[in-house]
């Protein structure tokens, strides 16, 4: 089972290569395969999927995925889980983190003849724009609340065919946020990729927050049960 230790080195590390890859994509090393990509997903996708797509990015903007970071924070403070309460909270400094790189790593945005969003919105986070694009905010929130749920769901005393189904379904949803960041003309590949490191760096510091040593304890004394009840049974 995860421990705090584990998931914060693994956060730091992931961090890292977030910073790492933020100096590949300043340095323009992106550029061929980021608009080869797109290109190619365009021309092998159906125009038709581009309502459902643009109704589907609704579940990455800031307003849902902050929105329900915070419901999780408010929720874990009323329980007194002060830990978890701030892991929650992660999910600022992330976006933080998201809005500064778009600020200072030169990375124009796809241009207009590549977007595929037919949707108009309302949302005040669709009037902000920054210089650049890089990383994509979508894949940061997406991958932090993937991240946190995931760890929550592999602590949690579920059978493992249940697990297997939710993580699954968690992965599917990360794989879809990503295609249509990318189909929709909203963001490039480079875009996506630096979205769903800092995604994975930020939700794996939560996780170690959020998940606590009470959580892997009573596991761990479960797991003990378990195997004293069948040696007993022997």
């Amino acid at each position: 089972m995860p421990t705090k230790v584990p998931l914060v080195a693994s956060s730091l590390i992931v961090f890292f290569a977030f910073t790492f890859f933020s100096y590949t994509v300043a340095k323009e090393t992106w550029q061929k395969r980021d608009f080869d990509t797109t290109v190619k997903l365009q021309d092998h996708i159906s125009r038709r999927f581009d309502e459902s797509f643009s109704y589907f990015t609704y579940l990455g903007s800031i307003e849902l995925t902050v929105g329900v970071a915070l419901i999780l924070a408010l929720l874990s403070l009323s329980r007194k889980k002060f830990l978890a309460f701030l892991g929650w909270l992660i999910i600022l400094p992330a976006s933080f983190f998201e809005v500064f790189g778009k600020l200072v790593v030169f990375h124009p945005s796809p241009p207009e003849f590549l977007h595929r969003n037919i949707l108009a919105t309302t949302l005040p986070s669709f009037y902000v724009h920054t210089n650049f694009s890089y990383p994509s905010g979508h894949m940061t929130r997406t991958i932090f609340l993937v991240v946190t749920f995931a760890m929550i769901v592999w602590v949690s005393k579920r059978n493992a065919f249940s697990k297997l189904i939710s993580l699954s379904t968690l992965l599917v949803f990360a794989f879809f946020m990503a295609l249509t960041r990318v189909y929709l003309g909203e963001h490039w590949l480079s875009d996506v990729i630096g979205g769903i490191l800092l995604g994975l760096a930020s939700g794996l510091f939560a996780s170690a927050l959020i998940i606590g040593k009470n959580t892997v304890k009573m596991n761990k004394v479960r797991a003990d049960a378990i195997k004293e009840s069948a040696a007993l049974g022997r």
